[in-house]
């Protein structure tokens, strides 16, 4: 681990942040910040640390999440918020969420002797951003907001080692009034939601642009795991018309639905499809052996609604009809909906006017979710910057250049501190 110092110079003092989580989170190539585990508790530990010693006022919320404050700041009016998650997926890049926590820590320092000059800041460290690790995404900010399901706390882990709840309880988290969907925060305390964020796709690196402004968030429909089940047998003595081939089945479904896709590109609507696993048994793996069961994941993102349950609903109708034409069967976990969501006009114009005269960025929707979305559903002002970043997300390789990191701190910072 890197040996601890005061670093108050904004360069410094992130490379510095940024680099001692790295080191102590890394799992690789990458890094591993499991959502209310080890990982993640080591990544908040470090920042409480770091924290206490550049005498920022630290506190943890009844759902784990970190806050930071400067202790002179004794204001009560409605405060803005800058967060972003500590955890990040397994093996995953050290930039995603993390990089945004560090921007808030380097804007209320920024602020410090002349915070008056902006609203009350408050910087939020959330837990549990990531769907990798129990299936749903937001535990933290929904768990503040009271809006987490409380099923969810019954998700096993990836590895079914042990549940939300489990996990939750040991990092000091006030699970019966979670599952009471008490709010553990009040949204009228909070004047808006601001987050700095890494581009996790391609498009900002192949544009040049190095900061943008997210206009909004695309939702989600999944389901974690769904079976095709069909029978195994012979693989030279089941005619076709006679097989049950599960992989066949899943291998239409997949192809029909990316051909409804492409038309629904065509016709101008925003959408994206993914299958991100799928397996036959392992048991039965041979060459000579027709599948007779298929699990797979699905998911489609859109930044409306309506596209979202039209998408899904052809998925349905193609499985039934696979079923009667291939005499499978599919078998669906709980369904999982995230809500799309729309960034605050007036925020988006107010970071317009803080860019510097004739640098007016871009603006970009996020294909990927973001703690700013649950804030954003509930009614709280929020925003995003996104800050360029090579070789996309998820995985060891991003790379964020310091330079566009630290602009896009210095348009938040601009737009929070501007009348």
């Amino acid at each position: 681990m890197m040996a601890c110092t005061t670093v108050t110079e904004p360069r410094a003092l992130a490379l510095s942040l940024l680099g001692e989580i790295r080191e102590a989170t890394r799992d690789g190539l990458g890094v591993t910040r499991e959502s209310y585990g080890a990982g993640e508790n080591t990544a908040l530990r470090i920042l409480t640390e770091r924290a206490q010693e550049l005498d920022l006022r630290c506190e943890s919320d009844r759902a784990g999440n970190l806050w930071l404050s400067l202790p002179e700041d004794e204001r009560a009016a409605p405060f803005l918020v800058i967060g972003s998650h500590a955890d990040s997926v397994p093996q995953g890049g050290n930039f995603d969420g993390l990089a945004g926590i560090v921007a808030g820590i380097l804007i209320l320092l920024g602020l410090r002797g002349r915070h008056e000059d902006a609203a009350p800041v408050r910087v939020l460290a959330l837990r549990g951003e990531e769907s990798a690790w129990y299936g749903k995404a937001y535990l933290g900010s929904l768990s503040l907001l009271g809006k987490l399901p409380a099923a969810t706390l019954a998700r096993p882990r990836r590895d079914g080692v042990d549940t939300l709840s489990e996990a939750m309880v040991r990092c000091g988290a006030d699970v019966a009034a979670i599952a009471r969907g008490e709010a553990l925060v009040d949204t009228a305390d909070i004047a808006a939601y601001l987050e700095v964020h890494i581009e996790q796709g391609p498009v900002m690196v192949n544009r040049g642009w190095p900061v943008a402004l997210v206009t909004g968030i695309r939702g989600n429909v999944r389901h974690n795991l769904i079976r095709c089940i069909g029978e195994s047998g012979h693989s030279g003595a089941v005619p076709r018309w006679l097989r049950k081939d599960a992989l066949l089945a899943v291998a239409e479904l997949l192809s029909r639905m990316d051909e409804h896709w492409r038309v629904l590109l065509q016709m101008g609507m925003d959408m994206v499809m993914t299958t991100g696993i799928c397996s036959t048994s392992a048991q039965s793996h041979a060459v000579s052996v027709i599948p007779g069961e298929v699990a797979f994941s699905f998911e489609v993102r859109s930044q409306d609604t309506q596209t979202l349950e039209r998408f899904y609903a052809l998925m349905r109708e193609e499985c039934a009809a696979i079923e009667r034409a291939r005499h499978v069967r599919f078998e669906f976990d709980e369904r999982l909906f995230t809500e799309p969501a729309t960034m605050d006009a007036g925020w988006l114009q107010r970071l317009e006017a803080a860019a510097v005269q004739g640098e007016k960025p871009e603006r970009i929707a996020s294909g990927a979710g973001h703690d700013a979305a649950v804030f954003a559903n509930a009614g709280v002002p929020s925003a995003m910057v996104f800050i360029r970043n090579e070789n996309g997300s998820h995985n060891p390789h991003e790379a964020m250049d310091i330079d566009d990191f630290l602009a896009g701190i210095e348009l938040m910072q601009r737009a929070m501190t501007s009348a």
